[in-house]
């Protein structure tokens, strides 16, 4: 899962980055309004972590332009305004969840989680392929039952496949929901995320089929 951090406070987005990156997602990180803006317009995230009092143009506004373009791509608004009124025009202009500073890591994980969960899986943390079960708040995924040993980079993966099942996901998509921006990808890395995760579900008849020159495909069960 990507996630975009648009937080000016250096100290305070660095430890987002760590905590969020600890909790393998992608993650992405700018420090003023205009560049939030300007990435989300060319870029797909799962989550934005919106910062009011940024610089250049404010987080009111960057939500607003946001929502006028149509985008439903969650997002927690923190800010060290507790005002009622600010709440009150944060959720209004489109805000999913609204934390104010200081806040506790786990709390903003656990808030994080539930609006990835809500935005991408329909409201269910459990994602169902045939004999496969992801549970996406959980990050763990069963097979007939049983825990399946995968890496954290191998249930992104199978997260995107089971999020796009019957459609075509290509290379760049991969990549783009495993790494952020400073993240290097190898060449070979994706396939040999693919290699590994056929060798552990072939046994149970989930396929995951290359299309040449296009990508990979999650078969319908």
């Amino acid at each position: 899962m990507r996630v975009l951090i648009a937080e000016d406070d250096p100290v305070l987005a660095d430890g987002l980055t760590r905590s969020l990156r600890g909790a393998e997602y992608a993650v992405d990180c700018v420090a003023s309004g205009d560049q939030a803006d300007h990435i989300l317009i060319s870029q797909n995230y799962d989550l934005v972590i919106l910062d009011l009092g940024l610089p250049k143009l404010d987080g009111y506004e960057v939500l607003k332009r946001l929502r006028r373009r149509g985008a439903k791509v969650p997002v927690l608004v923190l800010t060290a305004r507790d005002a009622l009124d600010d709440r009150v025009r944060g959720l209004d202009l489109g805000a999913d969840d609204y934390l104010t500073k200081p806040f506790d890591l786990p709390e903003l994980e656990a808030r994080a989680r539930a609006l990835i969960r809500r935005g991408q899986a329909g409201g269910s943390s459990i994602l169902e392929h045939g004999p496969l079960a992801l549970d996406v708040s959980g990050r763990r995924a069963t097979l007939n039952g049983s825990p399946l040993d995968l890496s954290a980079r191998e249930l992104g993966v199978l997260e995107v496949l089971m999020m796009r099942s019957g459609r075509v996901v290509n290379k760049d998509q991969l990549a783009g929901q495993l790494y952020g921006w400073e993240e290097e990808v190898g060449p070979n890395a994706i396939e040999v995320y693919i290699h590994r995760l056929r060798r552990k579900l072939e046994s149970a008849g989930v396929t995951i089929r290359t299309i040449r020159g296009l990508g990979y495909l999650l078969e319908r069960p």
